[in-house]
């Protein structure tokens, strides 16, 4: 008989669903691959920016030119205007692990045990820049590891591996732990405590490169990994489809193209046309439960889209023998993690059917 020997759960690593992070290979990218904006979700799903309230920044999801070792996707923040920090700027890419994804993980709070967490980076230029691991109450515990960024424009593999800690068991609701790439921390968020836990507040180490406010810097990312054990294993690759899927828990839009007002009549996906409600009373007609592909984190913040059919800002088409837009104001949504249904009126009659078109978003991200 073959015996087989089976690496255990402590300090080795271990095969098969790795890596603790979604979307780390930058491909799935639901609101568009380029924008322009300060704080928030632009293109590549599941990473954040903020500007710290200096200068403007470019995010786009990048195709060409990635490294040899993961897809060809990465998420690149470029600063597009000159502008000073100040000791309180806070600029960042934050990433959030959700608390349900590390509740059963010893290593996380074992100060005997240790994760890793790796990444490729490119930057414009050479120099310091950091990453810092939080917990999910902020306040509670910090780790911030400064790296060498050796040459401009060129792709290069970072890692660390960190103890865990008993004061990443404080989380904040659903942030679990909080990831933070510096793109311009001022020097109230700067640390020079470094390759250590400390609970004052820091992100960033002390003597970064400053991105944000100075023209032409970009900071670049992909092949993000957090992972059990003591070192860093081969990036984990994942499917498209099951990246998207794993997305949708946080975001989901109903249309091909980028979320925005007059949805062509050509964009099918987006049920344009295609959805209906009943007229259930003298004053308001109800829509069906629209269900989203998989339950979301929390109750998600929907946006409605108009259509091309109707162009409305905010509001569906409804098809009356002629198109016009759903009611005089906004409709009212009823939102569930697992679905939404809107309660409109104006222009419809009790017991009769009506089609709409238009499309929607769903946010539940942090």
């Amino acid at each position: 008989m073959t015996l087989i020997k089976v690496k255990s759960r402590g300090t080795d690593n271990v095969s098969g669903r790795r890596n603790l992070i979604i979307n780390g290979a930058m491909q799935v990218a639901q609101r568009g691959t380029t924008s322009t904006g300060v704080n928030g979700y632009y293109t590549v799903d599941r990473f954040r920016i903020y500007n710290g309230s200096v200068g403007t920044l470019t995010t786009s999801q990048e195709s060409s030119n990635g490294p040899t070792d993961v897809p060809k996707y990465s998420f690149k923040v470029a600063a597009t205007n000159t502008a000073s920090t100040s000791t309180s700027s806070d600029a960042w890419i934050r990433y959030v692990i959700e608390t349900k994804d590390i509740e059963n993980i010893p290593n996380i709070t074992d100060s005997t045990k240790n994760f890793t967490v790796s990444f490729y980076v490119k930057c414009s230029n050479t120099g310091q820049s950091s990453i810092g691991i939080a917990s999910g109450s902020y306040s509670s515990a910090q780790y911030v590891h400064p790296y060498t960024i050796a040459a401009a424009d060129t792709w290069q593999r970072v890692s660390v591996t960190i103890p865990g800690n008993s004061l990443l068991s404080n989380v904040s609701g659903d942030f679990g732990i909080r990831m933070y790439w510096d793109t311009g921390a001022g020097t109230d968020y700067q640390t020079s405590s470094t390759n250590q836990w400390i609970t004052s507040g820091d992100y960033a180490a002390a003597g970064n490169l400053q991105i944000i406010g100075v023209n032409g810097r970009y900071l670049q990312i992909t092949g993000v990994q957090f992972e059990l054990g003591d070192s860093a294993s081969d990036f984990e690759h994942r499917s498209f489809t099951e990246e998207l899927q794993l997305c949708q828990r946080y975001y989901f839009k109903s249309m091909d193209s980028p979320p925005a007002d007059n949805i062509p009549n050509t964009d099918t996906t987006s049920g344009n046309g295609y959805m209906g409600f009943v007229m259930y009373a003298n004053t308001s007609g109800r829509s069906p439960y629209f269900y989203f592909p998989v339950e979301m984190r929390t109750d998600p913040s929907v946006t409605i889209y108009s259509s091309e059919r109707a162009n409305t800002s905010g509001r569906f088409g409804i098809f009356t023998g002629v198109w016009g837009a759903t009611a005089s104001s906004t409709p009212v949504v009823d939102v569930k993690r697992a679905a939404f249904g809107i309660t409109t009126s104006s222009g419809t009659s009790t017991g009769n059917s009506y089609l709409m078109a238009g499309g929607f978003d769903a946010n539940a991200d942090f």
